[in-house]
């Protein structure tokens, strides 16, 4: 674990960062299979 105060907050601020990329990531890739899906029936 952690021995200092930054670094105790920085674990905190990558797992916020590693969430939000993951969130981020999950959907782009949703949009663009969708987006490829319409195109590809037109």
């Amino acid at each position: 674990m952690a021995n200092h105060k930054s670094a105790e907050k920085r674990i905190r601020s990558s797992e916020a960062r590693r969430q939000r990329n993951r969130y981020q990531h999950k959907t782009t890739r949703t949009f663009i299979k969708r987006l490829k899906a319409t195109t590809s029936r037109s």
